[in-house]
């Protein structure tokens, strides 16, 4: 397998306790998409009754709420974020219109 290191901002803290790449409220996956074109949710978040046992702590692969001032290019230019819970859907908590 090719491998690419990229600097993208870290998942510093995730609240989607039920999420599959949650573990220790912390997002394990290799990087998140976040938004819908619209609202900025985490679009890499679904339940499954398992979890991932991978140590890695996520990055923002991909970024599509243009509308975010941390936006450019549809890549976050955060230093990190947390993905919180609200109306218990993940979404950024870093999002800033």
């Amino acid at each position: 397998m090719k491998t690419k290191t990229l600097e993208m901002p870290e998942v510093a803290g995730c609240e989607a306790t039920e999420c599959a790449y949650n573990r220790d409220r912390l997002c394990r996956a290799r990087a998140i998409t976040v938004g819908d074109g619209t609202r900025p949710m985490c679009d890499t978040a679904f339940h499954a009754g398992t979890h991932t046992r991978g140590e890695m702590i996520a990055g923002v692969g991909a970024c599509k709420v243009a509308g975010c001032r941390h936006n450019n290019d549809l890549e976050c230019q955060a230093d990190v974020i947390q993905v919180v819970l609200s109306s218990s859907i993940p979404m950024c908590g870093t999002f800033e219109s």
